[in-house]
């Protein structure tokens, strides 16, 4: 399986076992809740369709403006919704570090005052807001992946995607059984290492249209070349290069991106950490 593919499985398969968690939460609570349980999960069930929607919505908008766009400001366009991307999987590690803690309880919460109010219409937008975020997300990330690889078979791509809800669901149900060696925390320890690998490749990629649309410099020749080790052309090199943003003959620019983001990331991972000590 190529590398971008590999990126596709696994963006739908973390962001749907995240919309799954919270839709969980939200239906546990309700199966709690006595008699108001159907009457909840109407608005549940809605709230999460209308969110699953606009997603939808916004994956159709996304496509169709980036198809309306001349073909010089495509590449541009695309370079854009690349970072935009990068961006989202960098806020979405650092939101799941200071909420996963507490979300269950921030939920349970919200649907306590909604009951007691007889505000269901809170649930139905908890709900929205839920499958909407994570879908929105799913919806930039893989057009940024596919922006970042020009995949255009779209085929490969919707059984891929259907392949990372499958194992969403399965991962899922093993992680509702509350085993040790695959629990919540060590679900999320893994992604988030791969999301923030998965960035770093992401702005490799964004930075290569940036140098070949003219706008930032690749400031040297090719620094070395490891082709004879691991050709980024081959299906092993190319999965590496998609999936961490490796590259078999980088220059200068494309070495500073990486220092310069892994630099941030352990600094600010550091620093949240020590908070998280001291708090």
């Amino acid at each position: 399986m190529s590398g971008q593919l590999v990126n596709v499985a696994f963006v739908i398969w973390r962001e749907s076992v995240e919309a799954l968690l919270v839709i969980g939460i939200l239906n546990a609570w309700l199966a709690r809740s006595g008699d108001q349980a159907g009457r909840g999960r109407i608005y549940l069930w809605s709230g999460a369709g209308a969110g699953l929607l606009l997603s939808v919505l916004l994956g159709i908008l996304l496509v169709w403006f980036g198809e309306r766009v001349s073909e010089d400001t495509q590449q541009l366009y695309q370079t854009v919704a690349i970072f935009v991307a990068a961006a989202l999987i960098i806020q979405m590690v650092f939101w799941m570090r200071r909420r996963g803690g507490t979300l269950k309880r921030d939920l349970e919460t919200s649907l306590t005052d909604a009951a007691e109010r007889n505000h269901w219409w809170s649930v139905f937008l908890l709900a929205l807001i839920a499958v909407a975020r994570e879908g929105s997300e799913t919806v930039v990330f893989l057009y940024g992946v596919l922006a970042a690889t020009r995949m255009d078979t779209v085929l490969a791509t919707t059984a891929v995607a259907a392949l990372g809800f499958i194992l969403a669901l399965a991962t899922y149900s093993l992680l509702l059984l509350g085993s040790r060696i695959f629990s919540w925390r060590v679900f999320f320890k893994i992604t988030e290492i791969m999301l923030l690998f998965l960035a770093a490749s992401l702005l490799v990629s964004g930075f290569d249209n940036l140098v070949s649309l003219g706008y930032v410099p690749a400031l040297s020749g090719r620094l070395w070349d490891t082709s004879a080790i691991l050709p980024d052309s081959g299906p092993v090199g190319g999965l590496v290069g998609a999936l961490t943003g490796y590259r078999a003959r980088p220059d200068l620019i494309q070495i500073l991106v990486l220092a310069i983001y892994w630099g941030l990331m352990s600094w600010a991972l550091f620093s949240y950490r020590g908070a998280a000590k001291s708090a």
